[in-house]
């Protein structure tokens, strides 16, 4: 027990690292990802529509944190492989689960502060005020859709080792695809009827309804200057439904990952850069 968690602190302390060697690009992508959710959280300004205003900041700071959460996780296999470490990580006498468990928990961390940056801009340029809004429940719902986002991540992160050229860019393609079905900044509803019935296979759908009405949004009670939220009850069955896909998804992306792993092993995969 004690040499596994050296082993996932070892993962968790290396991805620090290179996070501050590349910290300019860090910079970078969190300063996109303000100002791209500022500017869509100022669409509901300038419709002067205080639910659409708080739709579009939910919708963005929740796809904030589960996207960098699925790309640290999904990216990490390239990223080994262009730092010219994969073979060396996959041959070394550790265990995927601890590795894994470690690239996730380094994700999660990176998940927290790029959410953290983005929600103080967002208070900077919108007038945002969370008094009212069931925190507490928001922290159960994310972290219940955490463990989904990990499944998925996981299995993500074998696409780059299946296709060292086209790998990554599968990745991204999946993420757009949660992106578009889940209802991040629309009602699902608003979806053509024959891509509806793929949102209800996306985690983020769950999360996002249930943060909804853990913010006030929809309740005709909620106001500018205090939010009604509702109980933590009226979202069992969101919490249950992404709790049931985590755990499915992990168990799964670790078998995926561990045949796709065996394979490049065999084929010689590992040593291919492009």
């Amino acid at each position: 027990m004690e040499r596994g968690l050296r082993q996932t602190w070892a993962f968790m302390f290396r991805g620090y690292h290179l996070t501050r060697r590349y910290l300019s690009w860090v910079v970078v992508f969190n300063f996109y990802a303000l100002t791209g959710s500022a500017a869509v959280a100022l669409i509901g300004v300038a419709a002067n529509d205080h639910q659409l205003t708080l739709t579009l900041i939910v919708g963005a700071l929740l796809w904030n944190f589960l996207s960098v959460l699925y790309n640290e996780i999904a990216m990490s296999i390239a990223y080994e492989r262009w730092e010219g470490t994969l073979e060396y990580t996959f041959m070394a006498p550790v265990s995927r689960l601890v590795h894994l468990v470690g690239v996730s928990l380094f994700a999660l961390c990176n998940s927290v502060v790029n959410t953290t940056v983005v929600l103080g801009g967002l208070m900077l340029f919108t007038p945002l005020s969370l008094s009212g809004a069931n925190l507490p429940g928001i922290l159960v719902v994310i972290l219940a859709s955490t463990l989904a986002f990990v499944g998925l991540g996981v299995m993500a992160a074998a696409l780059p080792v299946l296709s060292p050229e086209r790998g990554a860019e599968g990745t991204h393609i999946f993420q757009g695809s949660l992106l578009l079905v889940s209802g991040v900044y629309y009602p699902v509803d608003v979806l053509p009827a024959w891509i509806q019935p793929l949102s209800a296979l996306s985690p983020a759908t769950y999360t996002l309804s249930a943060c909804r009405k853990l913010v006030g949004i929809g309740n005709p009670a909620t106001t500018a200057e205090r939010l009604a939220a509702a109980p933590l009850s009226a979202v069992r069955g969101e919490i249950v439904v992404l709790v049931a896909m985590g755990l499915l998804l992990i168990p799964l992306g670790l078998w995926v990952f561990g045949r796709v792993e065996r394979w490049a092993k065999r084929t010689g995969r590992l040593k291919r850069t492009g």
